[in-house]
């Protein structure tokens, strides 16, 4: 019985300094050489990334088609900021080690949701100028609806840093289309935001965005 002991505390022994040892040594590769790559993502909060990256991909290229179509150089230069979004989001999406499922390929999405609204958006851009800016402010008003739901549900701190990026240029662009309609004699009306909302956005100056390194 003795023996039977000193055998069973003798293993006990074995195991916790195994258990010691793995410990230190995993904590001593986290601090001195590099930080924990394998960074967690709930499920909910990867298919908001997901789904953000392809929207914002519609916005890139349904101006890129209005700029083709207008020639009006709002729609070449938020273009530009929406592949700037786009970036931003596909770090987030490397960082969790996610599948991007962006096509490269312009006016096609994974998401058929998002497909339909961009036939239907390209079909009503086509019809004049002013359409197109109406275009332009429809997706801005759906981006700053989905930025900030995405953000309210999540607690992940970088994921909320980035939308909180591309929620202030959403603003902007808002502004910016809005400005162009007034010019060109037509007022527009918010189809998402509430009439509270959109008039605090306009009204507001333009914002300077941050970083999230």
């Amino acid at each position: 019985m003795k023996t039977l002991l000193k055998i069973t505390l003798l293993l006990l022994t074995i195991l916790s300094l195994n258990f010691i040892t793995s410990c230190s040594k995993d904590e001593s590769t986290d601090d001195v050489n590099e930080p924990n790559t394998e960074a967690s993502i709930s499920t909910a909060d990867a298919e908001g990334l997901i789904f953000m990256r392809e929207e914002e991909k519609l916005a890139r290229d349904a101006y890129l088609y209005m700029y083709q179509e207008w020639g009006q150089q709002i729609f070449k230069n938020i273009s530009g900021s929406e592949q700037s979004h786009m970036d931003l989001l596909l770090k987030r999406v490397e960082q969790y080690n996610l599948t991007d499922n962006v096509s490269q390929d312009t006016g096609v999405f994974n998401n058929t949701d998002l497909q339909l609204l961009y036939n239907q958006l390209i079909a009503q851009g086509k019809d004049s100028l002013v359409a197109g800016l109406i275009v332009g402010a429809t997706i801005e008003e759906v981006d700053i609806v989905d930025l900030e739901k995405y953000i309210n549900a999540s607690d992940n701190e970088d994921l909320k840093c980035t939308y909180d990026v591309l929620l202030i240029g959403s603003r902007n662009h808002l502004r910016g289309f809005v400005k162009n309609m007034n010019n060109n004699n037509y007022s527009y009306t918010p189809q998402f935001l509430s009439q509270t909302d959109y008039d605090a956005i306009i009204n507001d100056s333009h914002e300077t965005g941050h970083s999230c390194d």
